[in-house]
């Protein structure tokens, strides 16, 4: 059991480590883009942007029956299902462009957004160059060479920024974010087409077709809830407050996402491949969960508090002080990301892995059944703080628990687990009381602010969640170079 969980972490590292090198320059590179594009464009353009970004969000993870995730969990040669798998994919891709191009007037209308309708028909389109490369994709991801998806992901991002940059200063407006991710998605498919090294084969076997499908349409319908509970807001907002509220929200919701994007998306390309090869042995896979958590912890949490108790010196420094409504938002998405984290990329992850997929269905359904109310009565009550107010309240009093409780019902062991997350725990009850206390101290200079009070309080953090044994090896090493 041992030498498998370490070859498979091996390789998973291996791809980690590609996956956040990839992710850390196109975020990088993507938030300097969001600085320049809210400098240029108005709140009003960003809701309209966020209503295209919820249909797009949606399709993206429905786009394929499932068929990418089967593929990476398959337990046989990618040969034998790869040319049923492209065809299966290219069907519901087009399929679905079609009814979104068809009734993208009726969504745009219900978020409030008609002026939207254009820009949704336009940034949907992306899904038709996915449905070419998904099951390309999904082989790199299962030999885990993420290096060659990096690759492909920051061609893609360079001409993105160059299109949404040009085309926002020329007056394009929501267009902009739209046109330049259209042309991403086109140079990132051709890249990965090219480096997959895969025989382009279209054909048909029933047989191949059903297995696929069993295990991909649960997961699809899972994703595409998880899809609607992560942009319904953006429809609930953007018809009951308007487009202004509604771009000022979509800029927190930006910000808070900025760790599930950078983390959770360099994770999923590794956790669903690691994770389906230890669902092979069930205390193999308890073992990798239990390592995996409250490392996962511990990467979200600074981030969370530093979102989360200075919010408004992050936004006035980032993003000027006219969106500052975004700020009050931000405090309550902050614990939405947390618990993002933990759901999205690690328990949804974990029942996929293991065949479970009915399973996600159950929790994102279940998450949506209270999300909808809360998300209205707080946008009716009390604005955009009120709607981000019932998502974080929903995460943790509905989605965390539930989750818990379908992965014991897969026999997954959680027990264990609990010893390795007191040490992050209390590391955050200690920082965080540290920049509560002394937010404000330097009001009216954020960059101060976040310099001194965050970083002081991220110190803080490091010094009580690090173990230990590693703080006095990392002493050595700094005497070692005379540090």
């Amino acid at each position: 059991m041992n030498d498998n969980i370490e070859s498979i972490g091996r390789k998973a590292g291996r791809g980690l480590r590609w996956s956040l090198l990839g992710n850390t320059v196109t975020k990088a590179a993507s938030f300097v883009m969001s600085l320049v594009l809210a400098r240029i464009l108005a709140p009003g353009d960003f809701g309209i942007y966020a209503v295209a970004l919820a249909a797009t969000q949606f399709v993206m993870v429905v786009k394929d029956a499932g068929i990418m995730a089967a593929v990476i969990q398959w337990r046989g040669r990618i040969e034998e299902i790869s040319a049923t798998a492209t065809v299966l994919a290219f069907f519901f891709a087009t399929g679905l462009y079609g009814l979104f191009w068809v009734g993208a007037p009726y969504f745009s209308a219900l978020a409030g957004s008609a002026e939207a309708t254009g820009v949704v028909r336009l940034l949907t389109m992306v899904i038709l160059v996915e449905a070419v490369t998904a099951v390309r994709s999904a082989a790199l991801m299962r030999e885990f060479a993420q290096q060659k998806l990096a690759v492909a992901n920051l061609a893609g991002f360079v001409v993105n920024a160059t299109l949404a940059i040009s085309l926002a200063a020329a007056g394009a407006g929501a267009y902009s974010f739209a046109w330049g991710q259209v042309g991403a998605s086109v140079v990132t498919g051709v890249i990965i087409l090219a480096l997959a090294k895969m025989p382009f084969v279209l054909g048909y076997d029933r047989a191949v077709a059903g297995r696929l499908l069993r295990f991909g349409l649960p997961s699809a319908v899972g994703f595409g809830l998880e899809a609607v509970l992560m942009n319904s807001s953006f429809v609930i907002v953007g018809a009951i407050l308007g487009n202004e509220q509604l771009g000022y929200y979509l800029l927190a919701f930006n910000v808070s996402s900025w760790v599930p994007g950078l983390i959770g998306t360099a994770l999923r390309y590794v956790s669903l491949p690691s994770f389906s090869r230890l669902a092979e042995d069930g205390d193999s896979l308890s073992e990798g969960v239990r390592r995996s958590l409250p490392l996962l912890v511990t990467f979200v949490m600074p981030v969370a508090l530093v979102m989360g108790t200075l919010a408004h010196p992050l936004v006035a420094l980032l993003y000027e002080a006219r969106w500052d409504p975004a700020a009050g938002v931000l405090r309550f998405l902050a614990v939405l990301m947390v618990v993002r984290m933990i759901t999205s990329y690690l328990v949804t992850d974990i029942l996929i892995s293991v065949g479970a997929t009915k399973s996600t269905v159950w929790l994102n359904l279940g998450w949506a059944v209270a999300l909808l109310p809360a998300l209205m009565a707080g946008a009716y009550f009390g604005g955009i703080r009120g709607a981000a107010a019932g998502h974080a309240a929903v995460a943790v009093l509905v989605a965390l628990p539930l989750g818990i409780l379908l992965l014991r019902r897969q026999g997954v062991r959680l027990r264990p687990v609990l010893p390795g997350l007191v040490r992050p725990l209390l590391a955050t009850l200690a920082a965080g009381l540290f920049m509560v206390l002394f937010s404000g101290t330097f009001e009216g200079v954020p960059f101060l602010e976040l310099l001194v009070v965050g970083g002081t309080g991220m110190l803080v953090f490091a010094l009580l969640a690090t173990p230990a044994a590693a703080l006095r090896r990392l002493t050595r090493q700094g005497r070692a170079h005379g540090l």
